[in-house]
C-alpha cells in the first residue's frame, strides 16, 4: 500500500552509524527529516550528504533531527563519511542507517516488495531510493519529495518546506507559493471573515477564498 501525506511513518529498528535505533523512539517529540540514497560513494549523493552536514545546526534550531537512509552497510557508511566530511568541510553529525536488507526502502514504498540487491549492483538497481520525508512529532508524514538520481536536491527548499510545515501545523493557515518565514500566510477556509479577524486582526482579501494575514 502506498504511503500518503498524514499516514503514520512506518516504524523500524536497524543498525546505523550512531548504533541501533528505532525510528519513532529516535524522533521523540520533535520533527525528523529522512533523506534516502541508492548507494554510497556516488557523486550526487556525496554532495547532498555534504549539504546536510553543513545544515545540521539549522535543523537543530527547528527541533528537527536528520537521518540518512542509504542502501549499504554501516561499515561502508563509516568509510564514506570521510569523503562526505572532506567535501563538506563539516562533520557528518547525523545517523546513516544500514538498509542493505531493503527493509526501510520497502516500508517507505521506494522499492517494490520483490526488490533485491544483485551481485555487482550499481546505484541504478536502487535508483528510486531518492525520497525526502518530513515527519512530525506525532510520527505522521507531513511531506514527501522524490528526485531522480541525476538531480541534486535543493536543501534550501527542504529547509523552507520544513519551516512552512511547522508554521501551519495545527493552525488554520496555509502558505502561498514561494513563502518564507515572516511573510503573510493564507487564512484557512475553515474560518469565516469574522473569525479570521478575531484570530489574526486585519486580513487582506485578494479574492473571497484567498485571504492573507500576518502570521501569529
Amino acid at each position: 500500500m502506498s504511503l500518503r501525506i498524514n499516514d503514520v511513518a512506518p516504524d523500524f529498528t536497524t543498525d546505523s552509524t550512531a548504533g541501533e535505533l528505532s525510528l519513532h523512539e529516535w524522533i521523540g517529540d520533535g520533527y525528523a527529516v529522512l533523506f534516502s540514497h541508492p548507494k554510497d560513494f556516488t557523486p550526487v549523493c556525496t554532495t547532498e550528504f555534504g549539504a546536510v552536514a553543513r545544515l545540521v545546526p539549522e535543523f537543530a534550531k527547528r527541533n528537527t533531527k536528520v537521518m540518512g537512509v542509504s542502501v549499504d552497510s554501516v561499515e561502508e557508511h563509516v568509510k564514506w563519511k570521510k569523503d562526505i566530511e572532506a567535501f563538506a568541510g563539516a562533520p557528518a553529525d547525523f545517523p546513516i542507517i544500514d538498509d542493505t536488507s531493503l527493509q526501510v526502502a520497502k516500508l517507505f514504498d521506494m522499492l517494490p516488495a520483490e526488490a533485491y540487491l544483485p551481485d555487482g549492483r550499481t546505484a541504478k538497481d536502487s535508483a528510486t531510493v531518492r525520497t525526502v520525508f518530513i515527519i512530525g512529532p506525532d510520527k505522521k508524514i507531513r511531506l514527501m519529495m522524490t528526485y531522480p538520481m541525476s538531480v541534486g536536491r535543493n536543501f534550501a527548499e527542504i529547509i523552507r518546506a520544513l519551516d512552512a510545515v511547522q508554521a501551519t501545523d495545527g493552525v488554520p493557515v496555509a502558505t502561498p507559493a514561494d513563502w518564507r518565514p515572516g511573510e503573510d500566510v493564507i487564512v484557512g477556509l475553515s474560518l469565516d471573515d469574522a473569525a479570521a479577524k478575531e484570530r489574526f486582526g486585519e486580513i487582506d482579501a485578494k479574492l473571497p477564498y484567498l485571504r492573507f494575514a500576518k502570521p501569529r
